[in-house]
């Protein structure tokens, strides 16, 4: 029986490392993925270019305009007149203006004395873009009132991603992503296949039992995955820097409960459709939009309306982003994530249970 079990192991290996297109979508896509979110697609914010308004060139104002310069987030595009903005603005030549009032340095003296004053600078941003202009109006803030006399007031110490770099975010999301793809939308499309064309019929009336069928097709599967994780960790660790502060050990655990969540989520789908079409559907395009909309990859949970929130439970890689982000970044052990393993098993059995049981009551 244990011969039997590992021959169908083995006939569905074959028949996927046969499928060419297969192969270079499992393989390709991940790594094309974490390539382009890690350096193409950023939420860091750089080379803004700003121009300067200043009737009055005094050192402290020439001493704010050369830190602006030096700054690796602005493009510094020179003195222009106050009646210059608006066009400047309008054309896109630049994307903020900083305006130095003429008594700039006693505004500054009175702010930093006490005495009550207004406002010394004036900051005119293009907020067409809602993300940049947000990112432009706090890094020019930052620089702008980094004095010495206002930096010896307080000190701010930027824990785990000091950077701020969007591949420490990004990475662990995509994670998520691309094991759901790559699992549950390879098993559900291969099983589903079988019944499609009249082989499943063929396999079922083997010694074998029809459970056993069923984990034989998803164990090369599983395989495929642990190779396509290795890439990813290889990938995030020596190309994009991304640290892991926690120990592989813990990451690749949790990885691979996941995966094993992914593959009974990709089982579940093969029950419940009986067309190659209609399981490519839900798996590559129903289960993507929840795990971009509430899993944390693109938008913090926390900013959700409360209902969302109550619904974002129910994504499985919600728990495995926050897991993996607090293994990678922070540096915690496999004992502080305790809560989301416990979680992702459950869906597990869940999922097995449910879709082993639609699977026999088929069968009957």
């Amino acid at each position: 029986m244990k011969r039997n079990f590992l021959s169908f192991v083995k006939k569905e290996s074959l028949h996927i490392l046969r499928d060419k297109r297969t192969m270079l979508v499992v393989m390709f896509i991940p790594i094309v993925l974490m390539i382009l979110f890690g350096f193409a697609i950023s939420t860091e914010v750089n080379n803004i270019n700003i121009a300067v308004v200043a009737p009055n060139r005094t050192d402290g104002v020439t001493d704010a305009v050369n830190r602006l310069a030096a700054n690796e987030y602005f493009t510094f595009k020179g003195y222009i007149n106050q009646d210059e903005i608006d066009i400047q603005l309008r054309s896109g030549k630049v994307g903020a203006v900083v305006i130095f009032t003429p008594d700039y340095d006693k505004r500054v003296a009175q702010i930093f004395g006490g005495l009550p004053s207004t406002p010394a600078i004036q900051l005119i941003v293009d907020a067409s873009n809602v993300n940049i202009a947000g990112a432009a109006t706090a890094y020019l803030q930052s620089v702008l009132l980094g004095t010495a006399s206002q930096q010896s007031m307080f000190e701010t110490r930027m824990l785990f991603n000091p950077q701020m770099k969007s591949a420490y975010n990004f990475v662990p999301g995509l994670m998520g992503l691309i094991f759901i793809l790559v699992c549950a939308m390879m098993t559900s499309v291969s099983i589903v296949r079988e019944k499609e064309v009249g082989t499943m019929e063929v396999l079922l009336v083997s010694p074998v039992r029809p459970v056993k069928i069923i984990f034989a097709k998803m164990i090369p599967y599983f395989v495929i995955s642990c190779i396509v994780l290795t890439i990813i960790l290889l990938l995030a660790h020596f190309l994009l820097d991304v640290p892991m502060s926690g120990g592989i050990g813990g990451i690749v655990t949790i990885s691979l409960i996941y995966l094993a969540l992914s593959l009974s989520l990709g089982l579940f789908i093969s029950t419940i459709t009986s067309t190659q079409v209609a399981a490519l559907l839900i798996s590559a395009v129903v289960l993507m939009m929840p795990i971009l909309m509430f899993s944390g990859l693109l938008f913090p949970i926390e900013n959700l309306p409360k209902f969302f929130q109550v619904v974002s439970n129910i994504v499985p890689a919600r728990w495995y982003i926050d897991a993996t982000r607090k293994l990678m970044i922070q540096g915690v052990s496999i004992l502080a994530v305790w809560k989301e393993c416990i979680i992702l098993i459950g869906m597990t059995i869940m999922l097995l249970v449910v879709s082993l049981k639609k699977f026999n009551d088929k069968l009957e």
